[in-house]
């Protein structure tokens, strides 16, 4: 057979294994993966990249991300242009974005709106479409699912942005999906007592004295797991698939935990990598408010429990929830915690902060991390069929990864947008050496090199199960 590009000589990461062999590519597909595809120094015309001493690995698909996003009184600095760049640096081959619709909006609105903006894409794309009034959007869920968008999100925050869904919203959204075999994806917040704590500490003199610290004292554990247990309750009833975004807590592990025990495998959570790294003690920092997101930063002993999460499939997915706001943007904030613009970079980091955290630290394998990473993210969001594996007939979507070489994050010297990064300074392994984006290289020598708008629209099948 004559292959385009073979990959040569490295270890393939598998989730459930390794094996020391080469990657045979032709057009956008792998067509074999075997040993000796090249023959006694015979090419047969393919461009051999040697992946010696290497891991070759399936790209990591980031399934929460927000590029190009109005919120907060701004708009996100990452686009399409320079996230999807930042993405391919960091091995992520797949984004999947959140198509919100405004103010009177449709689905499909959205849905063309956030088309739109992907067209610069510099690497595969699909959207969760947001129902934020769902009076209306429940009748258009059923076209969203034919055109391959099968995963819904809600916010249970969010009122005055028009986003929030209450309890029979969540309720009827989950069976909704359970009619049409598709998935919702919430944003698990208690919005009253949340509310209500942020009222109790919005005054001159606590904001003077604490900062930033507010945004982490306003936002207590039980915030998150509170409203995490009336989600899987209402799952649990209606037998709706169910995932919950961007797990921050110990007690939402747990949570999940039960409910798997209790033998309810229709309910999924991912937590996001910043989760894992880093503990609310930035907040006490000079530029702590840098680091707000939504939700926010927890204590290490929450860090420990997510971690095992992962390691026990408590926790199926890592992903980063990137919304990008520069050193001017945050200062919108002027000591006011509550006007802070909510999120971080992520997209370039992810993997390798996994890598260097995860699995040079012993608490993930290299197979958990390509499992958490890319195969399970691929078949929970309806791409297992071509995505998240090196397997015949996928798309040939890898990265290269050297085992030991770091690179220092310099804000400077990356493809994000952001000229601040949470990790600035921090030595990681883990960076991909070389991207593949269906069969096409993207990423030589850890430099983007690939190209606007070669990023394609996926449409995807139903959610599956891991």
């Amino acid at each position: 057979m004559a292959y385009d590009v073979i990959i040569a000589g490295g270890t393939i990461v598998h989730a459930k294994g390794n094996e020391k062999a080469d990657v045979g590519i032709v057009g956008e597909k792998i067509a074999k993966v075997g040993k000796g595809l090249v023959k006694k120094g015979d090419t047969n015309g393919a461009r051999v990249i040697d992946a010696k001493d290497c891991f070759v690995m399936p790209g990591a698909l980031d399934v929460h991300v927000h590029l190009e996003l109005p919120f907060c009184g701004t708009t996100s600095a990452d686009d399409y242009d320079s996230g999807t760049k930042a993405a391919a640096r960091g091995g992520v081959t797949t984004v999947i974005d959140f198509a919100i619709p405004y103010g009177d909006e449709s689905l499909q609105d959205a849905v063309n709106n956030w088309k739109g903006r992907a067209k610069k894409s510099c690497v595969d794309y699909s959207f969760h479409v947001a129902v934020t009034k769902w009076d209306r959007h429940k009748h258009e869920m059923a076209d969203m699912v034919k055109q391959g968008l099968t995963t819904f999100k809600q916010f249970m925050i969010y009122e005055k942005e028009g986003w929030q869904a209450d309890d029979a919203a969540i309720f009827g959204a989950l069976e909704k999906c359970r009619e049409l075999d598709a998935m919702l994806l919430i944003h698990a917040e208690s919005s009253r007592v949340l509310d209500e704590l942020i009222a109790r500490h919005h005054n001159e003199e606590e904001m003077k004295a604490l900062g930033a610290q507010l945004h982490g004292i306003t936002r207590p554990n039980f915030i998150e797991a509170e409203a995490i247990q009336r989600a899987v309750k209402w799952a649990e009833v209606t037998g709706g698939k169910l995932y919950i975004v961007h797990m921050s807590t110990g007690e939402g592990t747990d949570i999940i935990n039960d409910a798997h025990k209790r033998g309810l495998k229709n309910i999924l959570a991912e937590t996001c990598i910043q989760y894992l790294v880093l503990d609310d003690s930035v907040f006490k920092r000079e530029d702590g408010h840098l680091f707000a997101c939504c939700p926010q930063l927890k204590k290490k002993p929450d860090q420990a429990r997510l971690w095992k999460g992962l390691k026990k499939d408590t926790v199926c997915v890592i992903s980063t929830d990137t919304c990008t706001f520069t050193r001017e943007q945050k200062a919108m904030w002027n000591g006011d915690w509550t006007k802070i613009p909510m999120g971080m970079p992520g997209l370039e980091t992810m993997v390798p902060l996994a890598y260097t955290y995860g699995v040079q630290k012993g608490r993930l394998t290299i197979n958990e991390l390509v499992e958490k990473c890319s195969t399970a993210p691929a078949k929970i969001m309806g791409l297992g069929d071509r995505k998240g594996q090196i397997k015949k007939g996928h798309d040939a979507d890898i990265a290269i990864l050297h085992p030991n070489r770091k690179i220092k994050v310099n804000p400077a010297e990356m493809e994000t947008n952001a000229d601040w990064s949470p990790y600035e300074g921090w030595n990681l392994a883990g960076f991909s050496r070389t991207t593949l984006c269906r069969g096409k290289v993207i990423v030589d020598d850890y430099k983007f090199c690939g190209e606007n708008g070669w990023g394609q629209f996926l449409e995807r099948g139903k959610p599956g199960r891991v």
